[in-house]
């Protein structure tokens, strides 16, 4: 009752705009380092254990004060001390939300704090002075202060249970209503989540590893305790490349956004047993941590012949043949591997001849370190002139292009440097030469996501796609996601899947959420007639 009070006062502007939450649980504990606040194998430390109410308050917050049940932060900036047992006993965290909230967060298993949260506004303040512990025992009256127009107000919430009594009240009440989940303020699946992740960057910004998160914990079995194994039911697509001896599956893992094994290994199991087999790093990504992520996932769960690793080096400025062999050496030994099966050029430099780059790669493909090359932002009259020189020397050539390829097409480079092949004219010779593209974007960075998620994207990401001719493309991506039951960005994927030359797709997923919703374009199968309406009208 307190907490639905205090959600009250919010949406009533009792304090103006909302701009700034302060919130602490933080108590006084003897360093015991087998109980189970500071046990590391038994997931202790202040932030798992008290940290999550502030974070949880927070996020109501947040999310009270423009009508949503909860709001998850864009950003969380954190630091904190380890005990000896490699936990946190004292921390902090900074969060911002999209509405220009800021919240302060402490939590302490080694100090006792104020246990407060106090929400300011631009006419005052409101106190919680015990946010957390009113009624834990026995009935306690709430209370909330309200400081004002130079005055403070005590608002008194009458209690006749205690805190779990309300709390089993809620869960009985839910299951008379026949529904799965309770309502505002009481926390959802969605709300449960998107909590535990912010748990797990706060644990992330201090340093603090489960001993069940790491490699050696997870050696053949997955987080969930299962080995490793595709689903019968899974929906992936496969296509051949020519010089890699197993099918690959038609989209691939990004390996550029993982910032701990922990999320690695979720995000890869679950792709695999999806049916995706295929990988794509590169030696920039991370500054190597994503290749070493992706080896001791690999090494882990002992896959490495069931799986295809495309990897990528020479970007600029290391686009010349001597960076480029060291490159993929440190790629191979962070990939924990001998080989990769694909290996791509991240960037072309036209300021070395050809040659040099088809001279390298074939003898680094005769060496046995990698299967096919190609090249990632290189044009097409690049790409030939490299195969003509191969063709007259002898030499293997490049077999694969890793070029931007969307429904919409990149009105300015993402990057520098970077190229696309979504043009009728490329995707022309790609089809008369069956020749293999590994598009990267190719849902056009969220250019097809609805316009209230698609404009938090930022203005530069929006400039590199939007024009007239690709708003008529969205909206007739619009049309037919309406008639197939499914989303544009679905669409989107779809183009790209159903072209008429082996098209791949290269996603990067921060979530489970996001592959399930990605993977959703391999329920959808184009005909040449849509593809080329989708694109002209």
């Amino acid at each position: 009752p307190q907490t639905a009070r205090l959600i009250e006062l919010l949406k009533e502007k009792t304090i103006g705009e909302i701009k700034l939450i302060r919130a602490s649980f933080g108590f006084a504990a003897s360093l015991n380092p087998d109980s189970r606040l500071f046990k590391n194998e038994l997931g202790g430390g202040a932030i798992m254990d008290v940290g999550c109410y502030p974070v949880s308050m927070a996020r109501l917050i947040a999310g009270a004060v423009d009508g949503r049940p909860f709001l998850n932060p864009v950003s969380v900036r954190a630091n904190g001390v380890k005990v000896q047992t490699g936990v946190d006993g004292t921390a902090a965290a900074v969060l911002k939300f999209e509405n220009d909230i800021v919240a302060e967060l402490t939590t302490s298993i080694q100090v006792s704090l104020d246990n407060q949260v106090v929400v300011i506004g631009t006419e005052g303040r409101i106190v919680v002075p015990d946010p957390w512990m009113t009624s834990r025992i026995e009935p306690r009256d709430g209370l909330i202060e309200v400081h004002a127009q130079g005055r403070v107000q005590k608002i008194n919430i009458p209690a006749n249970r205690t805190s779990f009594s309300y709390e089993a009240d809620v869960f009985a009440t839910t299951v008379f209503k026949d529904q799965q989940e309770a309502e505002s303020p009481a926390m959802t699946w969605d709300d449960t989540l998107g909590n535990l992740k912010v748990l797990d960057r706060w644990r992330e910004a201090v340093g603090i590893i489960y001993a069940n998160e790491t490699p050696e914990a997870q050696q053949d079995k997955t987080v969930a305790g299962r080995s490793l194994a595709r689903r019968q039911n899974h929906t992936m697509r496969y296509l051949r490349v020519e010089g890699v001896d197993k099918d690959i599956s038609q989209m691939l893992m990004g390996c550029d956004n993982q910032r701990t094994f922990a999320h690695a290994a979720v995000m890869f199991d679950d792709w695999f047993e999806r049916g995706g087999n295929a990988f794509d790093t590169a030696h920039i990504y991370g500054g190597g941590l994503q290749e070493r992520l992706l080896g001791q996932w690999i090494n882990a769960r002992g896959v490495r012949n069931e799986v295809v690793i495309l990897s990528k080096g020479g970007h600029t400025p290391f686009c010349y043949p001597e960076a480029i062999a060291k490159e993929l050496q440190e790629s191979l030994d962070r990939l924990q591997t001998d080989h990769v099966d694909l290996y791509i050029l991240h960037r072309d430099n036209p300021d070395i001849p050809v040659g040099e780059f088809v001279d390298l790669l074939h003898e680094q493909r005769m060496a046995g370190r990698i299967g096919v090359f190609g090249g990632s932002n290189w044009s097409i009259d690049r790409i030939r002139e490299a195969n003509e020189y191969a063709r007259q020397h002898g030499k293997h050539g490049f077999s694969v292009l890793s070029n931007n390829l969307s429904l919409a097409e990149m009105v300015r480079p993402v990057w520098t440097g970077c190229l696309h092949v979504s043009d009728p004219e490329s995707r022309a010779w790609l089809t008369k030469n069956q020749f293999p593209n590994f598009a990267w974007s190719s849902q056009a960075r969220g250019y097809f996501l609805p316009e209230s998620l698609r404009m938090r994207l930022g203005t530069d990401n929006f400039q590199c796609w939007d024009s007239p001719e690709n708003r008529a493309r969205r909206e007739r991506a619009e049309q037919l996601a309406d008639q197939l039951g499914v989303s544009p960005i679905n669409i989107a994927a779809a183009y790209v899947l159903n072209q008429p030359f082996p098209s791949f797709a290269l996603i990067g997923p921060r979530s489970i959420e996001e592959t399930i919703s990605s993977l959703r374009a391999m329920d959808i199968k184009l005909t040449s007639d849509q593809i080329e309406w989708l694109w002209t009208g």
